[in-house]
């Protein structure tokens, strides 16, 4: 019985994303992370600073502001990528290297198997039911939809509601304040 084309794609993207994080090594894999993640909340939070130099050379409000937020980024993903590149060579040329480069395998593994959960989740959502034979037969079928349902359930029942929070700003008293001032002590 031939393998069905679902299941190669699934070995196949799970064995290679398995076997380059085990080239780079799990600290190396997570302090990536770390870089971009670093990287998106110093746009995030820097891009104010920036936006008025990007204005003086781009005319344009909103391309000065994607320039400004871009700039940001690259600077600080540049960065930070250079501190992590030489912790995680560190790392891995210590006592501890093939530790970590087992570690990155099982994360390669497990980073693998997410991005072919996702995709299944979205092409099951393309298909609608009209499911292709090559997906029907396809054994890793009921595992990457079990797991689809699965980090479909942990979402927010309103995702939007979610965003929501952290772009306005939240506005709160002075902490030495109480809420209810008939609450407060008298201090006469």
């Amino acid at each position: 019985m031939p393998v069905p084309i679902l299941d190669l794609v699934v070995i196949g993207v799970v064995l290679i994303s398995a076997l380059l994080a085990m080239v780079r090594g799990f600290t190396r894999e997570v302090l990536a992370i770390v870089a971009w993640v670093t990287a998106a909340a110093a746009a995030w939070f820097l891009h104010p600073l920036a936006l008025p130099l990007a204005q003086d050379y781009i005319a344009n409000g909103t391309i000065a502001l994607v320039a400004a937020i871009a700039g940001i980024f690259v600077i600080t993903l540049i960065i930070v990528s250079l501190i992590t590149v030489k912790v995680s060579d560190f790392i891995l040329d210590s006592r501890i290297g093939p530790l970590d480069r087992t570690m990155g395998f099982v994360f390669g593994a497990a980073r693998g198997f997410l991005i072919c959960v996702i995709g299944w989740v979205f092409f099951a959502w393309l298909v609608q039911g009209q499911m292709p034979l090559w997906a029907e037969t396809a054994r890793t079928r009921a595992l990457l939809q079990s797991t689809g349902d699965s980090l479909i359930a942990m979402m927010p029942e309103d995702p939007e509601g979610v965003l929501q929070q952290f772009r306005t700003p939240q506005v709160e008293g002075d902490p030495g304040e109480p809420a209810d001032p008939a609450a407060a002590p008298d201090r006469s």
